[in-house]
């Protein structure tokens, strides 16, 4: 059979995924991934879709709703059957799924650390004093201002080019972006990588998951068990039990990592304050043969230390929690 006739008798699969150049980048990806794991048995259609989150530009997340408002619309989607699977950057999605969905893929991860991106310096300790921080993560405002009390933030939101732009035109002097994704835009040169032990990223930073409904065919769920990657499904796994045990959301200034340690995975997690003025941080270990159940525990374990050492102090974050 010709590849021609093979593309014919492909079953199509509707992908959905925002309409981002980094968000395209990665369905393109995902679809190129299904082909080939099924022999050219299935074939992908991308969907594109403006989220709320999209429309949003000029204010932060947490004013509008939290994390969900980069997936509500392909959520709807794929529940109503319009969709066969939809693409996420896993840092994007809830910590919990809506009613009848499932992950079926956490494919290789990307690069997880933040970049640092300045005209005028080569790392936030770098600023010059009353420096102007661009972003609308709190995560990252947090983080930032534990190093750099002195510096002023400003909301800083939009993709990449857009953010790239903003900075260039002086609104602000220096800005994160995510490493992963300027890595799969062919952009990674633009930034300087900040290391991990320096700056913590968000739960799942780098991580592709990709979502189908329960009711998915067995031959369907077979295909996408093959863009597994062993070692980025544990870190999704524990980093997402982490957050869940914590009820995190962009309200929340929360990060967390799975690190290789030879032998051994390592899930470090933190919790800021707003502003940055206090920081609670725990550790945990499991062995690499780890069950699903046990990387589960592992986050939640983590998450619980935190809670434990913050205290009566957590409530400071109200229903930021």
């Amino acid at each position: 059979m010709t590849k021609t006739e093979q593309t014919k008798n492909a079953q199509r699969l509707r992908l959905g995924t925002r309409s981002s150049p980094l968000a395209l980048a990665q369905a393109h990806q995902i679809a190129d991934s299904v082909r080939a794991a099924s022999g050219g048995a299935f074939e992908c259609d991308i969907v594109t879709f403006t989220t709320t989150g999209d429309k949003l530009t000029s204010e932060r997340l947490i004013n509008s709703g939290g994390k969900g408002l980069f997936t509500r619309e392909l959520d709807d989607a794929l529940s109503r059957g319009e969709l066969d699977l939809a693409v996420h950057s896993l840092k994007d999605v809830p910590s919990v799924l809506p009613p009848g969905q499932q992950f079926v893929a956490f494919p290789q991860r990307e690069d997880p650390r933040d970049g640092f991106l300045s005209q005028s310096a080569k790392s936030i300790q770098e600023l010059p004093e009353g420096a102007k921080l661009g972003t609308a993560s709190l995560r990252r405002e947090a983080q930032a201002l534990a190093l750099r009390p002195d510096l002023q933030v400003v909301t800083f939101r939009g993709n990449v080019a857009t953010r790239m732009r903003k900075l260039e035109e002086g609104q602000a002097d220096a800005t994160f972006l995510a490493m992963a994704g300027l890595t799969r835009l062919g952009m990674a040169h633009v930034a300087t990588p900040i290391p991990l032990e320096d700056m913590l990223p968000a739960a799942a930073q780098g991580i592709i998951g990709v979502v189908a409904r329960d009711d998915a065919s067995t031959e369907l769920l077979e295909v996408m068990a093959k863009l597994n990657h062993a070692p980025s499904r544990a870190a999704a796994i524990a980093e997402r039990a982490f957050l869940e045990k914590l009820d995190g959301s962009c309200r929340t200034p929360i990060a967390a990592h799975l690190f290789d340690r030879g032998d051994e995975w390592q899930l470090i997690g933190e919790v800021l304050s707003p502003g940055g003025t206090a920081r609670w941080r725990g550790d945990g270990v499991c062995h690499k043969d780890a069950t699903d159940a046990q990387l589960v525990l592992l986050g939640r374990a983590v998450a619980q230390e935190i809670i434990f050492a913050a205290k009566e102090a957590l409530p400071v974050f109200g229903d930021e929690r």
